[in-house]
């Protein structure tokens, strides 16, 4: 009960900081990152200044309070339905909410970081996390990582919405019909795989005995890796719902050794991808701080929850939001619904 209050205190605690930042920076403008910055926003000339923008109307308490209350709803489903809270969070925080889409990546990227620096060291410790296979894959995927995250910034925000309406959509399908396998049959690991030492045994308690797996299909599935880092740099994506179906029904290593590797892999991809936009200035705190300790409470919530609810009802509820989220960007994005 101790603890419970003390998480509760330390998390009033940063509502309020937040909010101090809100007020005191509530009467200057945000720069736009980099990559967005108007070309025509200076000249030599004094003919003409552009009309001042009208205020809101809006309390300023009411965004980071609105963000903190849906964050922690989507960290609950993010648990429930078995997917990373950045794939949740861009797309429908991109949508809804008047903040521009750079800014919502940077978050999304951190979102995804803190929930996998939270589960990396428990999944490693029970040999559940591969290093060896990790490690070649983190090396590529973060590379791309950055090369996403340089790409993303450069984009209009139009351009980022639609395509990222369109990935949404495609993750939606692979959701829907993906099918996974708990121990894959790799008939004979490759050459690639063996030179790198890609192969493990761990402790499967479910039957009672020690599982040794191997990999196969490596360079197909490294190269993979390539655009899914570049996706998830580029749209602020933790990388889960692709790192898994590669490295389970592709490469053949089995289920919670996907998982759980696909999990530690987001604290080094998504790391390499949050220093450009933490660089390019896409980083808000009034934006940050509400979505992780949102999405973190909503988190411990649905662990609970989980025990008690149907993992195929909630699966088709996220898959039904996410939809709709997806539909939304890309409409945003093609200006048919702004």
């Amino acid at each position: 009960m101790t603890q419970r209050y003390s998480l509760l205190l330390v998390t009033a605690l940063i509502v309020v900081l937040t909010a101090s930042f809100a007020y005191a920076a509530s009467d200057a403008v945000p720069a736009a990152p980099i990559g967005h910055a108007d070309p025509h926003a200076a000249t030599t000339t004094t003919a003409s200044v552009a009309p001042e923008a009208p205020r809101s109307t809006v309390p300023w308490w009411i965004w980071p309070l609105s963000l903190f209350i849906v964050t922690f709803i989507l960290g609950i489903l993010a648990v429930l339905g078995g997917v990373g809270g950045g794939v949740l969070f861009v797309p429908i925080v991109g949508g809804f909410f008047p903040f521009n889409i750079d800014f919502v990546r940077g978050a999304g990227l951190l979102v995804a970081l803190a929930g996998a620096l939270a589960a990396g060291p428990g999944l490693l410790k029970r040999n559940l996390a591969s290093l060896r296979l990790a490690l070649p894959v983190a090396l590529i995927a973060s590379s791309a990582a950055i090369v996403g995250a340089m790409i993303g910034l450069a984009l209009p925000a139009n351009v980022i919405n639609t395509l990222l309406g369109a990935t949404i959509l495609f993750i939606v399908a692979i959701m829907a019909i993906a099918k996974k396998s708990d121990f894959p049959v790799v008939p004979k690991p490759d050459a690639l795989s063996q030179s790198l030492g890609i192969m493990g045994i761990y402790r499967e308690e479910s039957l009672g005995k020690d599982v040794e797996w191997n990999v196969h299909k490596t360079p197909l599935g490294l190269a993979l890796f390539i655009v899914i880092g570049i996706m998830a740099g580029m749209f602020g994506l933790g990388a889960g719902w692709a790192n898994v179906p590669v490295l389970n029904l592709m490469m053949g290593a089995p289920l919670k050794i996907s998982v759980a590797t696909s999990k530690f892999l987001l604290s080094i991809t998504d790391t390499s991808a949050a220093w450009v936009y933490l660089n390019q200035g896409a980083v808000l705190p009034m934006i940050v701080v509400p979505s992780l300790v949102g999405i973190m409470l909503g988190s411990i919530i649905g662990v609970k929850i989980l025990a008690k609810a149907k993992p195929k009802a909630i699966k088709w509820m996220v898959i039904g939001l996410l939809l709709f989220a997806g539909l939304r960007s890309l409409l945003k994005g093609l200006g048919i619904w702004k």
